[in-house]
C-alpha cells in the first residue's frame, strides 16, 4: 500500500502565494507521473498540473504562468507553488501518484490519491 499526505493549504488573500506538498510513502518501487487536481464546491474535479518522473510538466490553462509543479524523486514528494492566487482558485487540492508496485501476480501500476488539502483565497 501507498499513502499520499498533502500539506500546505490554508487561507490566503487574493494575489498571495501558497506552496502545497505531497509526500508518498509505503511499498513504492518507483513513481511515474505525479499530478495535482482540485475540486471546488459543486464542481467536478479537474487536473491542475502534472509532472513526469523525468520532469516534463503540463498545466491547465487557468493556472499557466501562476502555478509551478515540481518534484523531488529522492523524497517521493511533489510540490505545487501557487502564486498570484485568485478567489476562483479556492478548492480542495488533491495529489495523485502513478506508482509501480510488485504484486503477487507481478508488476503493476496504480493511481493513488491523497486526502486533499483546502485552499481558500479570500479577502
Amino acid at each position: 500500500q501507498v499513502q499520499l499526505v498533502e500539506s500546505g493549504g490554508g487561507l490566503v488573500q487574493p494575489g498571495g502565494s501558497l506552496r502545497l506538498s505531497c509526500a508518498a510513502s509505503g511499498s513504492i518501487f518507483s513513481i511515474y507521473a505525479m499530478s495535482w487536481y482540485r475540486q471546488a464546491p459543486g464542481k467536478q474535479r479537474d487536473k491542475v498540473a502534472a509532472i513526469t518522473s523525468g520532469g516534463t510538466t503540463d498545466y491547465a490553462n487557468s493556472v499557466k504562468g501562476r502555478f509551478t509543479i515540481s518534484r523531488d524523486n529522492a523524497k517521493n514528494t511533489v510540490y505545487l507553488q501557487m502564486n498570484s492566487l485568485k478567489p476562483e482558485d479556492t478548492a480542495v487540492y488533491y495529489c495523485t501518484a502513478n506508482v509501480k508496485e510488485l504484486r503477487p501476480t507481478g508488476w503493476a501500476t496504480r493511481d493513488y490519491w491523497g486526502q486533499g488539502t483546502q485552499v481558500i483565497v479570500s479577502s
